[in-house]
């Protein structure tokens, strides 16, 4: 049946991977999935300790979301959200997700078809509401340093590493980096986290005051990197934080892309810090990865500014063919009832405890891990060439994905990204199988050198 594909040539390149080696590289090609595990062409199976990309987190193969997508492809498969059109399910999801987030003041959507386009779409709505509100010299975004905000224009210009950049040409102007908050790595060699919050709350007072807050219009962050290395903020830094941004007029845009929907152990990862933003980007976790859907989701502030605005400024000229897409929708709600009916925000904060702490000891063991760090079901190791000096392994000699082939053989799929081994499985991963997780790891960095 799987034949064909082990001799196939590829016609499609892999994103974030190099071209040419990619296509002669050996393929892991996935035919199935079920619960929290994946099984390959040779009939291989493996604990999917990826979560697809961050997002199956109601694991593979759940009945309730494929009854949703047939039901709704019987009634009405696709229709457009254009020009005062709608249908049943963009009315039910959109009520559904400001209800979830009423306690952030949430109040208006705009759909999507991913996490880029939610982004994207939080910046040009950001610099609408400036418009609207008489200030249009607000055109700046701030963002941090080893942030991931997808790959459109503006989500990669606001993004924090230059491995994005480098092969596209100059990005858009006004977008200005921060230091992040990372107590391994950080610039001022600071290990106390409350001393290493003042530091970053001093350089984003500094740069406003170089910028000027009457040119910034928003500030962009993950409440926990992802992409970046799971870089986990000091517990204080996401209030200083909304403090400054209020003090300055400032919007705040969290990229709840990967942390919503409960992978941090709460149900928003800024919700998780005691903060309320202006603007939510959410994406992965929404469908957890049955059908591609984005949201931004603007709270009641920026809704009253745009909707009131003078003229032409309260004209929403965003969106996407596939903005509200029914079957996704229905795919969506059928997600969120199982997030909510099984708790999986508490499971991942309970599983997600447990595996990190059965990680901890590896970087007491082996030398290759300088920290085993995270929160919720989104942990990391970081590799390093010294403990000591934590001096980062050169991702060039690709050990990281020696290590990860040899847990795959051994039943698990992880993620090598640079010089870190990432974790983020289904938020059903039960207690036995973190244990897995990690009888895997420690066997792989055993064995690879």
């Amino acid at each position: 049946m799987y034949e064909h594909y082990k001799t196939a040539q590829k016609k499609f390149w892999h994103p974030m991977s190099s071209s040419a080696p990619a296509n002669r590289s050996k393929t892991l090609v996935i035919a199935r999935g079920d619960g929290n595990y994946i099984t390959d062409i040779d009939g291989h199976r493996m604990l999917d300790g990826v979560g697809g990309l961050w997002n199956v987190n109601v694991g593979h193969n759940r009945a309730s979301v494929k009854a949703a997508i047939a039901a709704q492809m019987d009634e009405l498969a696709y229709y457009q959200t254009f020009d005062g059109i709608a249908h049943p399910r963009v009315f039910d999801l959109a009520e559904r997700l400001t209800s979830m987030f009423a306690q952030e003041d949430m109040a208006r959507v705009l759909f999507s078809s991913g996490g880029s386009d939610a982004v994207e779409t939080a910046l040009k709505m950001a610099r609408q509401y400036w418009i609207a509100s008489g200030e249009p010299g607000r055109t700046r975004f701030l963002s941090l340093r080893n942030g991931y905000h997808g790959v459109h224009m503006g989500g990669t210009s606001v993004g924090g590493n230059g491995v994005y950049h480098y092969n596209h040409g100059p990005l858009l102007a006004g977008c200005h980096l921060l230091d992040t908050p990372w107590l391994y790595r950080n610039p001022w060699d600071c290990r106390d986290p409350q001393e290493l919050t003042a530091h970053c709350i001093r350089q984003l007072e500094d740069q406003i005051a170089l910028l000027g807050a009457q040119t910034i219009a928003a500030l962009i962050a993950e409440p926990v990197q992802g992409a970046g290395g799971v870089i986990v903020p000091p517990a204080d830094y996401w209030k200083k934080l909304r403090e400054v941004c209020d003090r300055h007029g400032i919007l705040l845009i969290a990229d709840e892309v990967v942390t919503g929907f409960g992978r941090t152990g709460c149900m928003l990862g800024s919700r998780g810090w005691g903060v309320a933003p202006d603007v939510l980007c959410l994406a992965k976790g929404i469908t957890a990865g049955y059908i591609p859907m984005g949201a931004t989701v603007f709270n009641q502030r920026m809704v009253d500014a745009i909707e009131n605005g003078p003229g032409f400024t309260s004209v929403i000229m965003h969106g996407y063919t596939y903005s509200g897409h029914p079957t996704a929708c229905a795919a969506a709600l059928a997600v969120l009832d199982i997030v909510e009916a099984e708790d999986l925000p508490g499971n991942a904060g309970k599983v997600g405890a447990q595996l990190l702490e059965q990680l901890q000891p590896l970087a007491e063991r082996h030398a290759l891990v300088g920290e085993a760090r995270g929160k919720g079901l989104m942990i990391a190791l970081d590799l390093v060439a010294n403990k000591v000096t934590r001096e980062p392994l050169d991702p060039a000699n690709g050990l990281a994905s020696r290590i990860a082939e040899r847990a795959r053989r051994a039943g698990v799929l992880v993620r090598p990204i640079g010089n870190k081994i990432v974790l983020s499985p289904p938020l059903t991963l039960t207690s036995d199988e973190a244990g897995v997780m990690v009888g895997a790891l420690d066997d792989a960095l055993a064995n690879c050198r």
